[in-house]
């Protein structure tokens, strides 16, 4: 019997999992298995798929329409119990995205937690409710099983004041308003994998790195630590995503409410759900889709997405004092050339020279030798760095043993 973790990210409807030994610090090569549940809560058969570590399909199915988390997690135990039979459950890893200002690094979840992070829901609605949901179902599944909340904003605790300030009163600030920053979990990984791609020196330089995928934001890093980064309070500042508005000037808000009449819920549903690629193309919030596509709504959204990346370079290139590498990752970064063309061509001016070969084959390095600056496309990992998380905070002095941990079903947590 050997122990795994188990990584979920809970989303409104799905969730998605991976599986990872836990006998010593979890490697990428390691991965038992990956895969998800779609259309959870919805008006059609749940899909669930599974793949082992090399890609290959594990399982194709469909459960019954209108099955919900508690039924999709706990059909995914009697799967995992199943398919490994010799593996013993020692952890479940949650991507949370936020962990406001008392979070700087994962935590073990317990009844504080879970109503800090409840107080913490204003601030991400299109995510946070999902993670909750996940977790105080888990907990009724498997009470004695270790739940560890790892954080898209811990990786940004770092910055300095001045670039997490808004210009607002004191004691608003002094509140928590003020920029957290997401995708830290992102984030994280490709800091910690740079000197293998790039090289000690120059990882250790002046790095952006675009995470660019539904949601997108860029960051800066010297030293491998985040310096300043495009989102801010909430997941929707920054750059325009697939529904989400991106930076936006508040007045835009104030006109909707006092002169549109609009409900803050309304105006949060548009920025949140009707903005973003799919409002400004009405044609799909899907980049490939966009890239494909032959309506002029479509090219206008894709070129107000390059304009507002190369805007942010510009903003965090100053932040930084310059650029030395250019990194994308993420479904969009990792995989669509035409749009990292586009944007190496609108950054020539920090000294990046394209090599379109290169890009067209996805790299990992992009721009000819001798350039000023670099660019690069990785990879990431967000589930890797969790199970890292988890397989570290178990190993804490104080943390229950894993051994110890056994399934009862269906009872409630304390």
């Amino acid at each position: 019997m050997s122990d795994v973790i188990l990584v979920l990210n809970a989303g409104s409807s799905s969730i998605k999992f991976s599986l990872f030994p836990a006998e010593r610090l979890p490697a990428r090569h390691e991965l038992l298995c990956d895969g998800q549940y779609e259309g959870i809560g919805q008006r059609r058969a749940v899909h669930f798929i599974a793949r082992d570590g090399a890609g290959a399909a594990l399982a194709d199915e469909h459960l019954a329409e209108g099955t919900s988390h508690e039924d999709a997690l706990a059909a995914l135990l009697r799967w995992i119990d199943g398919r490994f039979p010799q593996q013993h459950l020692v952890a479940a890893g949650h991507r949370v995205v936020h962990g406001g200002t008392r979070y700087a690094e994962p935590v073990r979840i317990d009844a504080a937690v879970v109503a800090e992070l409840r107080r913490l829901v204003p601030l991400a609605p299109l995510h946070q409710p999902h993670h909750l949901a996940a977790i105080a179902a888990l907990a009724r599944l498997h009470p004695t099983l270790p739940q560890i909340a790892c954080f898209d904003t811990s990786f940004h605790h770092a910055q300095p004041a001045v670039a997490t300030s808004f210009a607002l009163p004191r004691r608003l600030t002094q509140e928590g308003v003020r920029r957290y920053g997401f995708h830290g979990l992102s984030y994280e990984y490709i800091a910690g994998v740079l000197p293998d791609v790039l090289g000690r020196a120059e990882a250790e330089g002046r790095v952006v790195v675009a995470h660019l995928g539904a949601g997108a934001s860029l960051c800066a890093m010297r030293r491998r630590k985040s310096l300043a980064t495009t989102m801010g309070f909430t997941a929707l500042d920054g750059l325009p995503m697939s529904r989400r508005c991106g930076a936006l000037d508040p007045g835009v808000v104030l006109y909707l409410m006092q002169e549109k009449g609009m409900s803050a819920a309304a105006v949060s549903d548009l920025l949140y759900h009707e903005s973003g690629l799919y409002g400004v193309s009405g044609v799909s919030d899907d980049m490939a889709a966009l890239l494909k596509s032959a309506d002029p709504r479509a090219a206008e959204a894709i070129d107000l997405f390059v304009y507002r990346i190369g805007r942010e370079l510009g903003s965090l290139a100053a932040a930084l004092g310059g650029l030395d590498a250019l990194v994308f990752t993420a479904g969009i970064g990792e995989h669509a050339a035409e749009i990292r063309r586009r944007v190496c061509a609108d950054a020539a001016w920090l000294g990046i020279e394209l090599d379109p070969t290169a890009n067209d084959k996805g790299g990992p390095c992009i721009t000819r030798q001798g350039g000023r600056a670099s660019a690069w496309v990785i990879a990431t990992d967000e589930d890797l760095m969790i199970a890292r998380h988890s397989w570290a905070l178990l190993r804490q002095p104080g943390a229950a043993d894993p051994a110890m941990t056994k399934r009862t079903e269906k009872q409630e947590p304390s």
